[in-house]
């Protein structure tokens, strides 16, 4: 069975791991904070002391980090995942960063005669845990094809966007979206509370709703009860929307909603809130409108 390495083992990269050795794979997992690793270790993971010895152990290599800063870390230098390619190896990442820079770095993959892939994933931490997440793909199509299998045992909804960076491009352009329903949601709940209804009662006609989402059935109940961890914080969120509003700027599209978005989770770090989940929006307008200090 293919060997399979994997960098970034946070809350999302961390379940990913999981799915992979319970489908049977072996994994070598690295993380700059070993520790985080541990429960992945006692679940049957080796590990890797580096990118580049993850890289060199295995035939598919993922990395999953936070930003471009974090994935240009892991990649590049004597330690990094391109000093561990060699021809034939396929490299993909799951990271939702710079759509260039994820093509620049498909380009120094390709000069190595290994191959890229960027497969970003849409979902969330229970979405990965229900075997719901959805990904999509893009480069090179039979290279797509020989990894599909493994791709599978991630997420049972696989998509073929493109060429390299297309993917990732797709990603920046569903994860606008969700701050901006997130803030509707806020918003009106917001305003029937202030008129009345109280919030619990609110929040149960909204996800019976025809505007309710999956997105927002998921992250909603965060409103009510404010989750242990956070499953995408303030500064990853914004992180996105600085992408999509660079891309609009590019690509010549206006995106108003996302910039007002972007405005609030401003207000949100402003607050001390950056490492919350970004539902925390919430709390950000309710105190804007005189509901919570």
């Amino acid at each position: 069975m293919t060997k399979v390495g994997f960098i970034g083992l946070g809350a999302m990269g961390g379940r990913v791991v999981k799915r992979l050795l319970e489908a049977g794979y072996t994994v070598t997992g690295y993380n700059r904070t070993k520790a985080k690793g541990q429960w992945l270790l006692d679940a049957g993971m080796q590990w890797g002391e580096t990118p580049r010895a993850v890289a060199e152990a295995s035939d598919v290599t993922f990395t999953m980090v936070t930003n471009t800063h974090a994935l240009q870390t892991v990649t590049h230098g004597p330690d990094g995942v391109l000093a561990g390619l060699s021809a034939g190896k396929i490299y993909i990442d799951m990271s939702t960063v710079s759509p260039s820079y994820s093509r620049n770095l498909a380009e120094k993959v390709a000069a190595l005669g290994a191959h890229m892939l960027d497969v970003p994933v849409s979902g969330s931490v229970i979405t990965l845990e229900q075997g719901n997440l959805s990904l999509m793909v893009g480069g090179d199509k039979e290279v797509f094809e020989q990894v599909k299998d493994i791709l599978l045992h991630i997420g049972p909804k696989v998509n073929y966007v493109g060429k390299n960076d297309q993917a990732v491009l797709m990603k920046i352009a569903i994860n606008l979206s969700l701050p901006v329903q997130f803030l509707a949601l806020s918003e009106g709940l917001i305003l029937a509370e202030k008129g009345g209804i109280p919030r619990e009662t609110a929040f149960e006609v909204w996800m019976n709703s025809v505007l309710a989402s999956p997105a927002l059935k998921y992250r909603g109940p965060f409103i009510l009860n404010k989750p242990d961890e956070a499953w995408f914080d303030v500064n990853m969120m914004q992180k996105d929307l600085v992408l999509a509003m660079e891309m609009g700027r590019e690509l010549d599209v206006p995106l108003p909603s996302v910039a007002l978005a972007n405005e609030i989770l401003t207000a949100a770090r402003a607050m001390g809130l950056a490492h919350e989940d970004f539902a925390i929006m919430f709390q950000v307008i309710a105190r804007m409108a005189g509901l919570e200090k």
